[in-house]
């Protein structure tokens, strides 16, 4: 199993992420953990003290946009840059319309967006997307600048949508909420196990209520799917390994 997106150096769950890691690694092949500005730093400590299991994107939240200048935030892409080998993919990066109704905060969401998916081509690494409700918008846009390789993480969208991301070759990475969205489970009987993948987003979405989500429940995301496909979750387990393997090159 391979959860490709969590946030292990976010608050809830930095202070138990070495024991969080230890029982990861008894079930699964790898961890896709994600960095921000905040705690980029220690993102990158994290992840190259357990090389070869836990991986790292870097990207730019809209959380994050709000609170910086343009200057700081040319710093931080210029960060990136500099640790290009140290990470698997530009992420997460993308649109708000959730949190975020402003029109001039949207206007510069999407400058930014698209700044975070030059950097991507430059550095030859694939995208890993946050679109809360601005699923249409974020796809247009990728769609537009070119973007070869890119994962929805989270989708939220409807399956009409997550058809033409597919047919464009694209994933979808469906979380441990699955059994409570039904798109996400449509999304899971109607389109081809070899353009999905696994994540939990922790430590959000837990399924247990007062418990931080954490890696290991990748675990339901799989028996779901294996459920809702009539497959053995060892085959299910198997492909959506292999597609996280292939996609950030791990």
């Amino acid at each position: 199993m391979i959860d490709v997106h969590c946030h292990l150096t976010y608050e809830r769950l930095n202070e138990i992420k070495e024991k969080v890691i230890a029982e990861a690694k008894k079930t699964m092949k790898a961890v896709i953990t994600c960095g921000y500005p905040k705690d980029c730093l220690d993102a990158l400590e994290l992840s190259k003290k357990h090389s070869g299991f836990l991986y790292l994107t870097l990207g730019l939240h809209p959380i994050d946009i709000v609170k910086m200048t343009d200057e700081k935030i040319r710093e931080y892409l210029d960060f990136i840059r500099e640790h290009r080998d140290d990470i698997v993919a530009i992420g997460e990066i993308g649109l708000d319309n959730h949190w975020f109704k402003e029109e001039n905060d949207r206007k510069r969401f999407e400058n930014v967006f698209i700044q975070c998916l030059d950097l991507s081509k430059e550095l030859k690494l694939p995208v890993l997307l946050h679109l809360r409700k601005a699923e249409e918008e974020g796809f247009r846009i990728i769609m537009e600048n070119e973007i070869k390789d890119a994962v929805f993480h989270c989708y939220g969208g409807n399956v009409t949508l997550a058809r033409k991301i597919i047919e464009n070759n694209y994933f979808i990475s469906l979380t441990t909420n699955i059994g409570n969205f039904k798109n996400g489970k449509d999304i899971a009987k109607k389109f081809p196990l070899e353009q999905l993948m696994t994540e939990t987003d922790s430590p959000f979405l837990s399924p247990f209520p007062e418990k931080p989500n954490v890696p290991q429940n990748v675990r339901i995301v799989v028996e779901k799917i294996a459920e809702i496909k009539k497959m053995s979750f060892a085959e299910v387990d198997r492909i959506t390994t292999e597609n996280a393997v292939r996609f950030f090159k791990i």
